[in-house]
Order: C-alpha cells, then structure tokens, then sequence
C-alpha cells in the first residue's frame, strides 16, 4: 500500500556519542530518513565508519544522498586534545574538511558543530561575527575546523555551542553530569571550580537547533555561515552542583566553591557565553531549564533508590 517514505535524508556523524544521539533521535521522530554513523560504539544501530578514511566516506555520501550532513563527531575532551594533537587535530580539522568537500559534490547542507573554546572569554557575550581567540588546543582545532569546512564548501552552516548535558550513557559522558558522584556522596568535601562561568546546554535543544536549520535552510539557501546556539543560565560548575543538589533534595553542604582559576589541564576560558540572537532573529531555537533537564539526565544514576520510587512511581 501507500508507505510514506520521508524523502528528506539526513546523515549525522558521531551519532554514538551524547549530541549525536540526540541529533538522529530528534530528526528520526520528525519524519526525517536518519542514518548515523559511528565509529567504536556504532554496531548495531548505526553504521560503523572511520572518518578518516575517505574513501568509505566517500562511499556512505553517494550511497545515501543526504540532504543534510550534521557534524558531531569530534574529539571533544580539551586535556586529552593537549595529549594527543595529531590525531585530534585529524578528526577535528582533516575529517571536517573531507566531509564538507564530499558534501559539496553532492549539494548536501553541512551543518559543522563547533564550541564557544574559539573565545578567549574576555568579552562576553560573542556574536558570530567577533574575532575568535582560542585559549586551548581544542579550540584552536576547532576553529581550524571551522575554516576548513567554509573553505571547501561555502554552503556549510557552523553551529557553535557550550558545555552539553543530557541523556548520558555513562557520567563521564558529560563535563555536568560527571559531577553527580561527587555530590551524592555527601560524607567527603568536593573542592568545585567557582571561576569559569558556563551556560550549560541540553542537547536535545542543540538537536532541535539542527532539525530547525536543517529544515528552513530546505525552503531558504540562504542560512548558511556561523550561528550560536546557548542555555541561557549562567552557572559556575559549583552552582551546577548545588542545582543538582537541589534538583535531587540532596545536601550541598560538603560542596566548596574554589574562586582561583585552575592551574592544571588546558587553559580554559572564563566566560565564552555566545549571543544567540541571529538565530532566535529566525525563530529557531528552545530552552530547557536546567533543573528539570539535569532531573531528566541524571534521576538513573541516583544511588538512592527509594527516593526514585516516590518520585516516579
């Protein structure tokens, strides 16, 4: 009989990691034909590829013909981009590049997920337009990315967001939700940077970003360029935890906020918060408040079960 097919194609790269999920969950659930790829954790729901061999990239983009190429996979960890620059500088700057190019000849829209790390966090807030200054070498390879990819393909869509949290699959997925331990094992202090300030972002929200410049870019060529997408609560990982506290009714009282900038790991900057206006000018966009997010997030890691029993049942 009559199958309605969506004709619209997307493909979505790191579709295994947190944004990634979100991104193939947001455009599969409104009537988008979705394929994500991955490359560790990708069998059996997503298609496993190296995005560094291109040739199968090649191969997965003439095969499917997406319509829309949604770029999340990336090396993503600032300490760990520090410790291994070649490989982060292939995955983050060489893939990105390849990727736009193969989009290119096809007509597909990229759309390249970059980070506010390209600030040096001494202005805030930035607009799309304000000179990058990255403080770390995960921003300078983003940023690298993001000339890469205009570069070969003047049709791209660069999509800069903050800190993500979200539906995880393990705490350490996230730089917020790592922080749950720490606040329900109220027996021992945590020391909680106090210093950088962050605006934590849900990525289902950044998915409904895409879906929604996906599909306006599909009736308008002319999105294209740099855009921002933010949470607007701003939030030192301190208060993240005390809202988490709060969120759970756990106690904060062990909780101690450290006001001076961190000495170890990659330089981080101390306020990069992005002005999300020229998107919210396109009436795209949405904000989930942060606690009922991290609620969401977080309530199957609570080591307290009986408080998930009342809550919930």
């Amino acid at each position: 009989e009559d199958v309605d097919v969506p004709s619209r194609r997307v493909l979505i790269t790191g579709a295994t990691g947190l944004l990634g999920r979100a991104v193939f969950k947001e455009f599969n659930e409104n009537n988008w034909n979705a394929v994500g790829c991955g490359y560790r954790r990708a069998q059996p729901r997503f298609e496993q590829i190296n995005l560094l061999d291109s040739i199968a990239v090649h191969d997965i983009i003439h095969e499917f013909q997406p319509h829309v190429i949604v770029h999340c996979a990336a090396e993503r960890r600032p300490d760990v981009v520090e410790s291994q620059p070649d490989a982060a500088s292939q995955l983050n700057v060489a893939a990105s590049a390849n990727l736009a190019k193969e989009a290119a000849g096809i007509g597909a829209f990229l759309i390249y997920i970059s980070t506010d790390y390209v600030f040096d966090g001494t202005s805030p807030p930035y607009k799309e337009t304000d000179v990058p200054n990255p403080l770390n070498l995960y921003g300078k390879t983003k940023l690298e990315g993001e000339k890469a990819v205009l570069e070969n393909n003047d049709e791209t869509a660069v999509l800069r967001i903050p800190v993500l949290y979200g539906e995880v699959e393990r705490l350490e997925e996230s730089a917020v939700t790592v922080m749950f331990d720490k606040v329900q094992f109220s027996n021992k202090s945590a020391n909680m940077d106090h210093w950088q300030q962050r605006f934590p972002t849900n990525v289902k929200d950044v998915a409904a970003v895409c879906r929604q410049l996906a599909e306006k870019r599909m009736l308008d060529p002319s999105i294209k360029g740099t855009f921002h997408w933010s949470g607007n609560e701003q939030m030192t990982k301190y208060e993240m935890a005390c809202a988490i506290a709060d969120a759970f009714n756990l106690p904060s009282s062990h909780l101690r906020p450290i006001t001076d900038s961190p000495v170890v790991g990659a330089l981080r900057p101390k306020n990069a918060q992005l002005d999300c206006s020229k998107l919210e000018m396109l009436g795209i966009g949405q904000r989930t408040p942060f606690r009922a997010g991290i609620r969401e997030s977080l309530w199957p890691f609570l080591v307290d079960k009986r408080w998930r029993q009342t809550v919930f049942h």
